[in-house]
């Protein structure tokens, strides 16, 4: 893949890229973490370049959400989405789903979406959930024991390169090999020309070492699985309690990693552990076998009747008197019961096998003395015996366990990487759960649901309920709003018109997202664009005013395909102007046969000022309870809405009839 052909990156980003083993599956996949482990790349920007691999994939060119205020209700969103994950694998994942017009993009996501919603959020998958995280990459850790060796020099900085782990050094014969394996325990030459070669030591010549990495370093593969234990089993719980099909044995990889010790040492094995504890214990051991031997040695001398008193006897020994041939005459016996016992604690406390407990009856020598003592030499040897036969078994349980655990590790990915995605997919399915949400139908489908070629017109929604107002979901009334062209939107204040118009474009947003939408029935045309524009906190100066009217310049000139919200846009300027300046916008979007709502307290204004027939809505206000406002949600089609103004000074006509006549000749001004 060419990396730089994706939106959004560059030089830099594509060669970090290029580093991954996988990037491509991890672009088509939207895999975040993946992306992320590239050198030098955020979460925040693996996302990015996530959703560019997307558009570029589906030929979409961006640029929907084309104000700031449509930026936010998307951001509101994925704050809504995140809200409902677990991981923060998930929570980045949620970011490379955006909105589009690209058709390909919107069915791709909704089939994730049909998937998603057949899964139970049950409370014990989310709690397994909680354990899972992207497998991370374990340092890299130093193995002093062995080296590679070769005598090409373009193959060694291949090697250097390869085995981050090892010395690489350069030989130029088989004598360079000797040497080095007086050096390391084990010597893996890298070249051909030097099979058949007669060295002491370990040497293996393996021209193939680049190809069997796992099998040369098998710490490398242990060190990846010791650093990520906790993840891998929790990803298993998860398919477990999930009812999901595990990629591998879930047994089977149990069964390997209690194997594996958390500094990525092998465990669980008898014959090793005997080794090292012998090679461990060996000094101490000796020592107690001396202490063995000479304490029933001095308590055989002291039970003697012998020509001296044994006391003395004893005395004279400890001061170094030379008694071999004494003890020799008298003592036999029980010098050979004593070194006996020495060498029996020995064999016992060590565990020795019989091959090496030879070693133990030459430890103690069979001439008498006293103290009695150990050779050193032979338990030097024992010490090599015992240090050899223990690394060389470490090093083939390291060898077996690393290609158990190498042919698990495709699948292993596989396992966390779908636990990850489980949580994706329950964070949609959740929230569709909480939002009471459906997928919305384009007008623009062919008979299978799928996005087809002639664009519908605007948009019907019925049964909408904002998740974004600030009372709780199940409080909030349902809005049925249904527009097709150029629209004002009227009504009193805090009737609910702004809300109405954030229905609108959340319920876009998810839409063209992909994503279910938070109302009982939708349907609506895939639009190429939304521009939103968020009511203006006061006049705007001269320089401000001319700008906002440069943005809708650009408006003037747009598609039909695009979807215009603003709310009350007269807050520009003076009331008599606003009016005029909006019945010309609306005209031009009228001209392009464009899908917009206007929310304006001027609705009667503009459309006296505008020169086609301005269809008006409204939020009706049904009365005044207790001073508050009693309102029907849903916009009347058709309809000039009354102002809050109007309702109070008709409540006052009808409640005071000495001052009617008064309240009825304001009535009559509206």
């Amino acid at each position: 893949m060419e990396f730089e052909a994706i939106p959004g990156v560059g030089e830099k980003t594509a060669a970090a890229l290029s580093e991954l083993d996988d990037a491509e599956r991890a672009l088509r996949e939207g895999d975040v973490a993946t992306l992320a482990s590239a050198p030098g790349l955020s979460e925040g920007r693996a996302a990015a370049v996530a959703r560019g691999a997307i558009r570029r994939r589906h030929d979409d060119g961006g640029g929907f959400l084309a104000t700031d205020r449509a930026r936010e209700v998307y951001d509101d969103v994925l704050g809504l989405l995140r809200e409902r994950t677990v991981t923060d694998y998930a929570a980045r994942r949620i970011e490379t789903f955006y909105p589009t017009r690209s058709a390909s993009r919107i069915d791709e996501v909704r089939e994730f979406v049909e998937r998603a919603t057949d899964r139970d959020a049950d409370s014990d998958v989310l709690e397994a959930l909680e354990g899972v995280e992207p497998l991370a990459p374990p340092p890299t850790r130093r193995v002093r024991d062995r080296c590679l060796a070769t005598a090409d020099a373009e193959r060694y900085a291949e090697a250097e390169e390869a085995f981050p782990e090892l010395s690489v050094e350069v030989v130029e014969d088989a004598r360079g090999l000797a040497e080095l394996a007086r050096s390391y325990a084990t010597v893996v030459a890298l070249d051909e020309q030097f099979a058949g070669v007669d060295v002491e030591g370990d040497v293996r010549v393996r021209p193939d070492a680049l190809a069997a990495q796992a099998e040369i370093v098998p710490e490398r593969v242990l060190a990846r699985f010791a650093e990520n234990r906790d993840r891998i089993l929790a990803a298993a719980e998860v398919h477990e309690t999930a009812g999901m099909e595990p990629p591998c044995d879930l047994a089977a990889l149990r069964d390997a990693l209690t194997r594996l010790d958390e500094d990525g040492t092998v465990v669980g094995d008898a014959e090793l552990d005997r080794l090292s504890t012998a090679v461990d214990d060996l000094d101490a051991t000796v020592s107690t076998a001396e202490s063995v031997a000479n304490d029933r040695l001095r308590d055989a001398i002291r039970e003697r009747d012998v020509t001296i008193e044994g006391t003395d006897f004893l005395s004279l020994v400890e001061q170094g008197a030379r008694v071999d041939s004494l003890l020799d005459r008298e003592l036999a016996d029980e010098y050979d019961d004593a070194v006996a016992a020495a060498r029996e604690h020995l064999v016992e406390a060590l565990a020795l096998r019989p091959e090496e407990a030879d070693f133990a009856e030459r430890a103690f020598p069979d001439d008498p003395s006293f103290p009695v003592e150990h050779q050193e030499a032979v338990v030097s040897r024992l010490r090599t015996e015992l240090t050899a036969g223990r690394d060389r078994r470490a090093a083939r349980l390291k060898r077996e366990l690393a290609a158990d655990l190498s042919a698990l590790r495709e699948p292993v990915e596989t396992l966390v990487r779908d636990a990850l995605e489980l949580d994706v997919e329950l964070a949609v399915a959740r929230f569709a759960a909480d939002f009471d949400c459906t997928l919305p139908a384009f007008g623009d489908t062919d008979e299978g649901g799928r996005a087809g070629d002639e664009d519908g017109h605007g948009f019907a929604i019925e049964g909408g309920r904002s998740p974004l107002l600030d009372v709780p979901f199940e409080a909030v009334d349902p809005v049925d709003y249904e527009v097709a062209g150029a629209t004002l939107l009227s009504g009193v204040n805090s009737g609910g018109k702004t809300s109405t118009l954030d229905l609108v474009a959340l319920v876009v947003v998810l839409a063209q997202m992909g994503l279910p939408v938070p109302a009982e029935r939708v349907e609506l045309q895939r639009f190429s664009e939304l521009h939103y524009y968020a009511k203006t906190q006061g006049t705007l100066d001269a320089g401000a005013f001319e700008s906002t009217l440069r943005d809708f310049r650009g408006l003037a000139d747009g598609a039909a395909d695009r979807l215009v919200l603003v709310d009350e846009l007269e807050s520009i300027t003076e009331p008599g102007a606003s009016a005029k300046i909006v019945a010309g916008i609306l005209e031009a979007l009228a001209e392009q046969d464009a899908t917009a709502v206007f929310v304006s307290h001027l609705a009667g204004e503009i459309r006296e000022a505008a020169d086609f027939d301005v269809a008006v809505d409204g939020i009706e206000a049904l009365g005044l309870e207790d001073g508050e406002l009693v309102v029907n949600r849903s916009p009347v089609k058709d309809h000039l809405a009354r102002s809050t103004p109007e309702l109070i000074v008709e409540k006052l006509a009808d409640a005071d009839e000495s001052e009617s006549a008064f309240y009825e000749r304001l009535l009559r001004k509206f």
